[in-house]
């Protein structure tokens, strides 16, 4: 059958404008943190608050034979389901993913701007959570809308959406066993969590890097002491949480010197890096005038983003300058964050990264590494044909510009999980997080013509799947 889709998109943003937003909006104003930023989640009430948000406006979907439930047990975090059975009965299942939980407000955010607050402005929507990730289940089921009022055909879809993203997805594997015969099987699972290089076209994420996360302590003394006193005498455990971490990265390059935490790049991937020399890849970064980013070509530094190692110091247990005395410390804290290639081995890694930096303490100091977040990266299966095409027509429909790919620097540790669960499943990593939308950090914003476009790529595929899966007799 003949589909007019710039009909379909019309429908799409006409219902963001009248229905999403409003409800996004309220989302937004429901201060739910993911449980490892809110230690009185599961008492305070908030992530329930905001999941009703979400169900006031799903329940009130046109959408023929919509089922969903919120599932919750002691101890772990919410999760809606959404079902809707196939147009006709289908083999495999359609099934996409977003979360609604968030990160915390991370002041200061702009004049006129709160994290809290939602604010309409020049096409953004600003506020916590709005790109990360509230926006995608009213994406989903949007779309899904759209293909059945216009008379479209679809396989059996479902929309999952944890509350425990930002705190690892602990609960995300219990949720999907629990629910496997439901969520039935899967050939398609379209993630929108992601980000895009260029509000200009659709993006497909291909890569993600896995990650080591841990803390590390170094303790030289039973007790701090007077600086001017002890200076020069004792060793200062700042000064070997230097000296170690100089182990583990060069502190002149950048390169991580930890072998398990590298991985061999795929010739196939290092080409395809060159359509970032096409884009102005630098404006996903904040640098400050006459600060030079870590090379002058946008393919490697792409490269270097996605499918190298890079180490961080996200944490420290430092005084306030503002207070901080003349005192040496007994002890220093540093909490590590050490990103991973797609494909290295996140465990490996992070037991080389321990013995590392454990290995002949200087001064016989005491120093302990203890991993605690770990999680493996992600790379993509080689699309489909009929996939690619829905992609590419999808994208020129909305934006007059086929799709394209990229690699992302983040980790979203349960896509290898899922990947492993579904090892047949095609794969759809996207999402709105694109220049400047600023995730996790002050001034997050929705992009929302965007999003809109998003949307309507997303029923196209909706809708090719149902032509590409196999049907069930009856």
């Amino acid at each position: 059958m003949s589909v007019d889709w710039t009909a379909v998109s019309q429908t799409i943003s006409a219902e963001w404008d009248e229905t999403v937003l409003p409800a996004l909006s309220a989302y937004i104003e429901v201060p739910n943190q993911s449980p490892h930023f809110d230690a009185e989640w599961a008492t305070n009430g908030l992530m329930g608050k905001a999941m009703d948000v979400i169900l006031e406006w799903v329940k009130n979907q046109p959408i023929k034979g919509l089922k969903y439930e919120v599932l919750e047990e002691k101890g772990r975090t919410p999760f809606l389901i959404v079902e809707v059975d196939g147009t006709e009965p289908t083999a495999n299942t359609l099934l996409l993913y977003g979360h609604m939980d968030k990160q915390p407000p991370l002041p200061p955010w702009d004049e006129g701007l709160h994290p809290q607050k939602a604010v309409y402005r020049d096409g953004k929507l600003y506020g916590r959570g709005a790109a990360d990730d509230g926006y995608a289940v009213f994406s989903s089921l949007t779309a899904l809308a759209a293909v059945q009022k216009h008379g479209l055909p679809h396989g059996h879809v479902v929309v999952i959406i944890e509350a425990g993203e930002e705190s690892g997805s602990e609960d995300l594997p219990y949720y999907i066993d629990r629910l496997s015969d439901r969520i039935g099987n899967v050939d398609l699972l379209i993630c929108l969590d992601s980000g895009a290089m260029t509000y200009d076209k659709l993006w497909l994420t291909t890569a993600l890097r896995g990650v080591a996360c841990g803390t590390l302590t170094v303790q030289s003394m039973s007790e701090s002491m007077h600086s001017g006193i002890s200076g020069g005498v004792v060793p200062d455990p700042f000064r070997i949480a230097r000296i170690l971490l100089n182990r583990v990265e060069d502190q002149t390059t950048g390169e991580v010197k930890v072998p398990e935490a590298h991985c061999a790049i795929p010739e196939a991937v290092v080409k395809s890096m060159e359509i970032m020399n096409e884009v102005n890849f630098m404006e996903h970064f904040a640098l400050l005038p006459g600060v030079s980013p870590a090379s002058a070509d946008n393919a490697e530094l792409a490269l270097r983003n996605s499918w190298k190692p890079a180490l961080t110091v996200t944490g420290a247990d430092l005084p306030d300058p503002a207070t901080a005395g003349n005192v040496i410390r007994a002890k220093s804290t540093l909490r590590i964050s050490l990103r991973l290639p797609p494909l290295a081995n996140a465990e490996d890694a992070a037991n080389s990264l321990k013995k590392m930096l454990e290995a002949d303490p200087p001064y016989g100091a005491k120093v302990h590494f203890e991993p605690d977040a770990v999680g493996y990266g992600f790379s993509t299966p080689e699309l489909e044909p009929w996939l690619v095409k829905a992609l590419n027509e999808g994208s020129t429909t909305v934006f007059g510009k086929p799709f394209a790919s990229q690699g992302l620097g983040g980790s979203i540790p349960f896509i290898a999980m899922l990947l492993k669960r579904f090892p047949k499943a095609q794969f759809v990593v996207t999402g709105t997080l694109g220049p400047k939308s600023n995730a996790h950090g002050p001034n997050e914003f929705l992009h929302v013509p965007f999003t809109k476009g998003l949307t309507t790529c997303v029923a196209r595929v909706m809708a090719d799947h149902f032509n590409a899966t196999p049907k069930l007799k009856v």
